[in-house]
């Protein structure tokens, strides 16, 4: 029986013999290439003829290919996190207030971008949210009249002052949020400091209407209109900021007869 010829292990360069190196386990076998088919040296890495990877070398490299992938995927996200810390928290997003009311706050808002409310006076926020519910009341927008009726009492009850027009604004605000007996409250404010101020009447005109009380309304209007042209006379500031809504109100049916 022949025996294996001994040969140097090409792996540790210990004699061996057989067909596996008896000191690392290397393979003393004949080899080919999976590519050209060349014969190469047991242990071998890389084809000596056209330098492919040999399969070994291959499984090698194939089995590093997970670990790469999962390395690459916690590198993304580390960039990520530290791409937001640096951004850091974003501003929060002012209202836009540049919305004109329908006629009624003592100076128009500007128009451009939406101004930082927190930097205002108590007054000039009041105006510039009244006239943000005003707005959205006209078109019929309940979800915005809402969101920023509570802005703008809260507003009303920072003022120093609450003159009978703000006290108008302020209750045209909780009509819209059915807060009646506030609103009626705020007209017998009125009235209890200027007994026939136009603003009391309206007022009070509107929220019996709105409580269906078809009588108290028809004595509000009543008493709107014996008021009418002698309180105009009186030329207060905030009949001319309102003649429009005073006018309307009166040429509405029952409020001229």
């Amino acid at each position: 029986m022949t025996q294996p010829s001994s040969t140097v292990c090409p792996a540790c360069g210990a004699p061996a013999s057989g067909n596996f190196c008896s000191g690392c386990g290397a393979s003393l076998a004949e080899r080919r290439c999976n590519h050209c088919g060349a014969a190469v040296v047991a242990g071998a890495r890389y084809c000596h003829r056209c330098g492919r990877p040999l399969g070994a070398a291959v499984a090698r490299r194939s089995d590093r290919i997970p670990w790469l992938i999962a390395a690459a995927v916690v590198v993304a996200l580390i960039g990520a996190i530290v791409a937001r810390v640096q951004r850091g928290t974003p501003a929060p997003v002012v209202p836009d207030m540049a919305n004109p009311g329908a006629g009624g706050a003592r100076s128009a808002p500007p128009a451009g971008p939406a101004p930082d409310i927190s930097a205002m006076s108590p007054q000039e926020r009041f105006d510039r949210l009244f006239n943000r519910v005003v707005a959205a009341a006209e078109r019929g927008d309940t979800t915005e009249v809402l969101r920023f009726a509570p802005m703008a009492l809260g507003a009303f009850d920072q003022l120093d002052a609450k003159d009978a027009d703000a006290r108008y604004h302020a209750a045209v605000v909780m009509i819209e949020t059915g807060q009646l007996d506030e609103a009626a409250a705020q007209a017998d404010t009125i009235l209890a400091a200027a007994p026939d101020h136009l603003f009391g009447f309206l007022l009070r005109a509107t929220v019996a209407e709105r409580r269906g009380d078809a009588a108290a309304a028809a004595r509000a209007r009543e008493a709107f209109r014996q008021r009418y042209q002698a309180e105009l006379g009186t030329r207060k500031p905030e009949y001319a900021e309102h003649k429009g809504a005073l006018d309307a109100f009166r040429n509405a049916p029952g409020g001229n007869r």
